[in-house]
């Protein structure tokens, strides 16, 4: 929510106020914070330190884009739900065939946005893209479903997901785990890596840099098991590839959706740009990198699960990758499941950085409260927006229907993806002329927003109340978004109780209004 600029300067060491001089109330307070070596009365430093302006530190290279892409695509989804294309379409071809599709679709979306990314080198993704292109309002709504219903659930589900992993073990095989020992694990889990986000970047890009090569190796042994298995002559399960495929549009829409989640996370290196060194190469390189490798993985594990399983052992199982191990590594099955909540583990870690950024551009947009838009004086990291993040996570936890806001805002999610590659149409319209360090054919962002619109329609007769719900969680902002950016007049008491609420947080997180670089 917006708040005026006197509300979200600092009132830490030094006792001025923004009434007293708006202008350089944030900067004396980075100048005491940043410098540790004072005299006594803190008057007189004890060294000369040269002050650091407070802004995102530009510390990602290719490998960590490809690790963050690499990370956020491969979680534990084809590890365990590639059941979704199959039991929708009946037949081993088809289910190959969507893999491929989906795959191609993604990179024709992750085209469009490498040209958005290099056109608009700037943090947050597709909401940074829809409010340079439609506007605050539509921006918002992005926004408020995002941050209220995508990024928490989705962490709270990527944190079970690694909880179920690393608790099985310890439990019998037809022993269900307690939910309550899945959800603490989880919100230690999720607590754990804000921290570590909070704390140091690097350490949390190093981290990814390593579980990028333990995700691919993973999938790669699977590959390999499978291929070998197919040499050996077992090629029964590809008899009568396309016998029986299922033509109704839509479970076709639905197969498509199960496959394109696993793929989900394609324009998350996005939301970095800011902190992307040479965004112009590194960008569009990261994505060329990683799109064509997942889906050679994602086609090529896809191929080894049915050769080894049939459809129907591959619809009865909730995990297939621990499934086919069981089935064909035998001692070593036990590195699938360590595989899968490493992934898990990996994935909620790239989830909550990049997501952060997201809430961070909201906020510094006049979008959600000035506090998310403070950066950590010390650790130059939006220490707010992952404490926020992570609090929402934490409440998401304790919803049991979790999964069914997911399925509401799926379609959402699609429509303000399709917003975000009509972008690229309407700025070919309005900035022609306008250099672009990448530029994709006008047919690729065509191609993606009709597919995207038929994924979008299809749904709406298939699943009408799913749709009916996401759009009422959608315009549930709006009342927020006149109350909070559009109504400025706020009465004084409102407008205290704001500015004591952001300094009370600036003294907890150490944190202040970024400053741009020279």
């Amino acid at each position: 929510m917006r708040v005026n600029q006197e509300q979200s300067v600092a009132m830490l060491p030094t006792k001025r106020t923004a009434a007293q001089n708006p202008n350089t109330a944030t900067t004396e307070m980075d100048r005491v914070s940043i410098s540790p070596s004072q005299g006594p009365e803190g008057t007189q430093p004890a060294t000369t330190n040269i002050v650091e302006k407070v802004h995102m530190k530009k510390q990602l290279g290719l490998l960590e884009g490809c690790a963050i892409i690499l990370g956020i695509i491969i979680g534990s989804g084809v590890f365990v739900s590639p059941k979704g294309v199959i039991q929708e379409v009946n037949a081993v071809g088809t289910s190959l065939v969507i893999w491929v599709v989906c795959g191609i679709l993604s990179m024709i979306g992750a085209l469009c946005y490498a040209e958005l990314g290099t056109l608009i080198p700037k943090s947050g993704g597709d909401y940074a893209y829809i409010f340079e292109a439609f506007g605050s309002l539509p921006a918002f709504l992005y926004l408020w479903d995002a941050t209220f219903i995508f990024v928490p659930t989705t962490n709270a589900i990527m944190g079970m997901t690694f909880a179920s992993y690393v608790l099985q073990p310890f439990f019998a095989a037809d022993c269900q785990i307690p939910e309550l020992c899945i959800q603490l694990l989880a919100a230690v889990t999720i607590c754990l890596l804000t921290f570590i986000n909070c704390y140091d970047i690097k350490s949390t890009t190093k981290l990814q840099n390593v579980i990028m090569f333990a995700k691919v190796a993973a999938l790669v042994i699977i590959v390999i098991v499978g291929v070998t298995w197919m040499c050996m002559g077992h090629m029964e399960n590809f008899e009568g590839l396309f016998d029986n495929t299922e033509t109704d549009p839509g479970k076709l829409s639905v197969a498509f959706y199960s496959g394109i989640f696993s793929y989900a996370g394609w324009n998350y290196l996005n939301f970095m740009t800011e902190e992307l060194r040479e965004p112009y190469k590194n960008l569009p390189r990261a994505i060329f990198i990683s799109l064509p490798l997942v889906t050679v993985i994602y086609v090529l594990a896809n191929m080894a699960y049915l050769a080894v399983l049939t459809p129907q052992e591959l619809i009865a199982s909730n995990a297939i990758a621990v499934t086919f191990g069981n089935k064909m590594m035998g001692y070593f099955a036990w590195i699938i499941p360590v595989m899968v909540a490493v992934s898990s583990f990996g994935g909620l870690s790239v989830h909550i950085m990049t997501s952060s950024r997201m809430c961070f551009v909201g906020a510094r947009n006049g979008h959600m409260p000035a506090i998310l838009s403070h950066i950590n004086v010390n650790k130059f990291s939006p220490t707010p927006s992952l404490v926020f993040l992570c609090i929402l996570s934490l409440i998401m936890l304790c919803i049991s229907d979790v999964y069914v806001l997911i399925t509401y805002c799926s379609i959402v999610e699609s429509t303000f993806i399709m917003l975000s590659v009509g972008a690229v149409l309407y700025f070919r319209y309005k900035y022609p002329k306008r250099e672009r360090p990448i530029k994709v054919s006008i047919l690729t962002p065509i191609v993606f927003c009709l597919i995207c619109a038929f994924l979008i329609v299809v749904p709406c007769y298939v699943a009408p109340y799913e749709v009916l719900m996401g759009i009422l969680i959608t315009i549930t902002g709006i009342p927020f978004y006149y109350v909070g950016v559009v109504w400025r007049n706020k009465p004084v008491w409102l407008c205290n109780f704001i500015t004591t609420t952001t300094h009370i947080c600036q003294k907890l997180f150490m944190s202040a209004t970024e400053e741009k670089e020279d």
